[in-house]
């Protein structure tokens, strides 16, 4: 069977901690993420396309845009979430720690949400560290 795919690459600033962490991650800090979504198919459409890269660029980057984007990730369970909340800094809060893998797996959730085929999303935290989901 043939598979068709692309990718379509991401930037984020934002700030995140860890919470019961022993080391540098447990103290608020921040980076400049990179995204990799890989949407894939077994067909391309009308345009011969998997997607249009036009239209990816518009629904993912909207979505981490508004969400992740200059935001500060927190775990739900932060005690910061209250006090930035308050404070009127926009946070986004997950229900584990915010690490590389929650934060591709979110990614991934949201995109299946808004009906695109990702196949693989991977979150570079930084130029030397990379997490990632895999759709099997």
């Amino acid at each position: 069977m043939t598979r068709y795919s692309i990718k379509k690459k991401f930037q984020i600033a934002y700030a995140h901690r860890l919470l019961n962490y022993n080391g540098k991650c447990e103290n608020l800090h921040g980076h400049n993420g990179k995204i990799e979504v890989i949407i894939e198919s077994d067909k391309l459409d009308a345009q011969s396309m998997v997607m249009d890269f036009a239209e990816v660029k518009k629904r993912v980057k909207n979505w981490l845009d508004e969400n992740l984007d200059h935001r500060v990730l927190l775990s739900e369970k932060d005690p910061l979430v209250d006090v930035l909340s308050e404070n009127q800094q926009k946070i986004f809060t997950t229900k584990d720690n915010p690490t590389a893998e929650v934060i591709a797996i979110t990614i991934m959730k949201e995109m299946t949400k808004r009906g695109i085929n990702v196949k693989e999303v991977r979150f570079w935290e930084n130029e030397t560290s990379m997490a990632s989901v895999k759709k099997e």
